[in-house]
């Protein structure tokens, strides 16, 4: 199906997430090519889009800001050129933490309860007291997230996060096992048991070759009980199709000590190093990196052409 496509692999973007998108851009476009498929690198810098000539397929490896909110699929749309992955309506959505949160609880997905606050309207702290979490709601990879297990700590947390938005999003602080579920056409891989080493999973120890800090270890699949799994996955997957995300996703969870998952978020366009934790689960289910991009262009390609 993908033999004589041409392929651009749209990687960096002006956000935050720039070195992070570079490396799994090109660990895309080095499986692609493995493959024998025409593909191409697209370094993005601004927030327009230029695609090399004849392009048939866009494979979208563009983190957070531009490439994951519905901005790059909304011009990629009005080219007329299919890409990978959610769509605009779903990216913009998804993105947004406010707005997924609404969607969640509209379709009972179990999630941490919250409050949106919006500093500019002179509220600045929450009604409910420590701990707390604090996010700006249109960041990805943990930029501008706060615990606040202090009271004393709030005020400079919101401080911190309001320089990204005057929403906030604030959760109830859920202590327990970070997991993380990838969801590949409708159906849930095997769950990633992420192991921080201090206990935060922040940009950090996701990324520890950008901070030169400890990386937190995973563990694939979770060791959990097979009720636990299922349920797990079952969250995940309704806070997928929640979203109406296309394609493929990874939802964040929490798994308290009462074996209750709570869904923290989707990510539309996760890492795709091969070491990222979407490819660790599809290799757990069987999945070889340069199989698991060749699967995302098929269905994406299939979908929108």
């Amino acid at each position: 199906m993908l033999n004589g496509k041409k392929i651009a692999v749209l990687m960096g973007g002006p956000g935050s997430e720039r070195a992070v998108s570079l490396a799994s851009g090109n660990a895309v476009l080095k499986a692609l090519l493995g493959l024998g498929l025409d593909a191409v690198a697209v370094d993005v810098t601004r927030h327009e889009i230029h695609l090399p000539a004849s392009t048939d397929l866009a494979f979208n490896v563009i983190h957070g800001t531009f490439g994951e909110d519905g901005q790059l699929q909304s011009l990629l749309d009005d080219l007329g050129v299919p890409y990978t992955g959610a769509g605009a309506k779903s990216s913009r959505i998804a993105f947004d933490k406010n707005l997924a949160k609404a969607a969640f609880i509209q379709a009972n997905v179990p999630t941490p309860r919250a409050e949106i606050i919006d500093v500019s309207a002179g509220q600045q702290l929450p009604s409910f007291s420590a701990p707390f979490v604090v996010k700006p709601p249109r960041e990805g990879s943990s930029v501008g997230v706060h615990i606040v297990r202090d009271q004393a700590d709030a005020a400079q947390a919101m401080q911190d996060a309001a320089k990204y938005g005057n929403e906030i999003l604030v959760e109830e602080f859920i202590n327990g096992m970070e997991l993380t579920v990838a969801i590949l056409d409708d159906g849930a891989l095997p769950i990633v048991h992420i192991a921080p080493p201090d206990g935060v999973y922040d940009m950090a120890s996701k990324y520890p070759w950008l901070s030169g800090a400890k990386g937190s270890e995973y563990f694939c699949p979770a060791d959990l009980d097979l009720e636990t799994t299922m349920a797990v996955q079952a969250a995940a997957l309704a806070a997928h199709r929640s979203l109406g995300v296309e394609i493929y996703s990874r939802v964040d969870v929490l798994l308290d000590s009462q074996n209750r998952p709570f869904v923290l978020e989707a990510n539309t366009i996760p890492g795709m190093t091969e070491t990222s934790l979407l490819p660790k689960a599809a290799a757990a289910a069987g999945i070889p990196f340069p199989e698991l991009c060749k699967t995302i262009a098929e269905l994406s390609l299939q979908l929108r052409s």
